[in-house]
């Protein structure tokens, strides 16, 4: 049985816990009803808002992601088309190897990351799942109400194979009328290498 004294502080340690709640949702309520917070695209998050956004981003992808099953990636075919989409569709916001996004992209907030290191940041599944579902309040759109699940396959696999490419080799790759020829081999098992790398982490 607690004694008085200790009774006292834990007493003590409650009603301090619930006054500093109290406090911060009446501060959080002034700033929110009174419209201090700068939401405009020309402002950036504060860091500690910009932590915990991206904190709750890497759990939600890799929970949402961690039953999907990866397909075989890296055919030339397959690359060639991923690189038709991704030039249509991704390169304005994300750039590519030696190619920097457009103003349209840089204007956006947050500014949408580069992908030439995508595949060292995320699983390729988890690649399938933010291109397919896209992320709230980025400006990512969810692209399976725009593209075939075999286009998304097939930009996941360009994406993947990203960290291989030369600038050269990207912009042979998106250049129109581009053809299979224009698809290095590294590219290609770069590909086929994170394709195997997510095989071997479900059989692990």
């Amino acid at each position: 049985m607690l004694s008085n004294r200790a009774r006292l502080i834990v007493k003590t340690m409650v009603l301090t816990l619930l006054g500093a709640g109290v406090s911060a949702a009446i501060v959080g309520l002034i700033v929110l009803r009174g419209g201090f917070y700068n939401i405009s695209a020309t402002e950036s998050h504060y860091p500690l808002i910009y932590t915990v956004f991206e904190e709750g981003l890497q759990y939600s992808i890799q929970n949402h992601a961690q039953d999907i099953e990866v397909p075989a990636l890296g055919a030339p075919e397959q690359l060639l088309r991923g690189a038709t989409v991704y030039a249509a569709n991704c390169v304005q916001c994300h750039g590519g190897p030696g190619t920097a996004p457009s103003k349209h992209g840089m204007s956006m907030q947050p500014v949408p990351g580069p992908l030439v290191d995508a595949d060292v940041n995320w699983e390729t599944r988890e690649l399938y799942w933010i291109t397919r579902h896209g992320i709230k309040m980025s400006g990512m759109p969810a692209w399976e109400y725009h593209l075939s699940d075999s286009d998304i396959w097939a930009v996941v696999a360009f994406v993947s194979a990203m960290p291989a490419m030369s600038p050269q080799d990207f912009r042979g790759m998106t250049a129109p009328g581009a053809g299979v020829q224009s698809v290095p081999a590294a590219v290609q098992e770069s590909a086929k290498e994170s394709a195997r790398a997510a095989h071997q982490g479900d059989q692990s």
